[in-house]
């Protein structure tokens, strides 16, 4: 139901072998850590603008552009033709495919991020994978942690999945757009092609080709008192 390719396209990712007998996709942020550490193979090869921080734990591809004032800890793994952006906080296992845009105070942990994704500006993505050209709006955040710390459950129709998760953000499937100020609760999962309107609280599953737009009709409007 949830498996990878039903949301992702594994041809727009190198590293498609962090899927492998993986049953649900959201099974691939527990590989990571370790597809990293027997894989990554730490060199510099794109350009950097000022003195960006750069851990030894980091491949950047050819192309990729790193501004002053970003922080790369890792392990991480950039690919080619990217553009990391001044602010943007890059934490331990972040892989990251080819035209790329990492933005302005956004920060990144335990993500995998499918090629020509954008999250652009003021983002948090924990613990979560996004699809081939998805885009997250201004101030969008993938929240990953339960307030009551317990494992994070997917909610469908059909009743709760346990993830044996405890921190899970979202999965994002290609070409999904996130608009701006939106929060994906823990253990959201978007199809492809589907839109998410701006300043909307999401939780659960939205399926692929989907709008989730917020009711005008719930905001109400009252006459301001005259002032002298």
């Amino acid at each position: 139901m949830f498996s990878a390719d039903s949301l992702l396209d594994l041809n727009h990712t190198e590293h498609r072998l962090i899927f492998d007998n993986v049953t649900h996709a959201w099974e691939a942020l527990a590989k990571i850590s370790t597809y990293l550490q027997f894989r990554l193979k730490p060199g510099i090869y794109g350009k950097l603008i000022g003195k960006p921080f750069i851990s030894g734990a980091v491949f950047i591809g050819r192309g990729t552009v790193i501004e002053h004032g970003a922080m790369i800890k890792g392990p991480a793994w950039i690919g080619e033709g990217c553009e990391i952006r001044n602010g943007a906080y890059i934490r331990e296992n972040v892989v990251v495919g080819d035209g790329v845009v990492l933005g302005n105070s956004s920060e990144f942990k335990n993500c995998l991020i499918f090629d020509e994704a954008q999250i652009p500006h003021f983002n948090y993505v924990g613990d979560s994978i996004l699809g081939y050209k998805a885009h997250l709006g201004a101030g969008a955040i993938l929240s990953n942690v339960r307030l009551d710390h317990a494992p994070v459950n997917v909610i469908t129709p059909e009743g709760p999945i346990s993830t044996g998760l405890r921190k899970f953000g979202a999965i994002v499937g290609d070409r999904a757009e996130i608009g701006c100020n939106s929060v994906l609760s823990p253990g959201s999962i978007i199809g492809r092609d589907s839109i998410i309107y701006p300043g909307t609280s999401w939780r659960g599953v939205l399926p692929a080709n989907s709008i989730a737009k917020t009711d005008p009709q719930t905001l109400k409007i009252i006459p301001r008192e005259q002032r002298d």
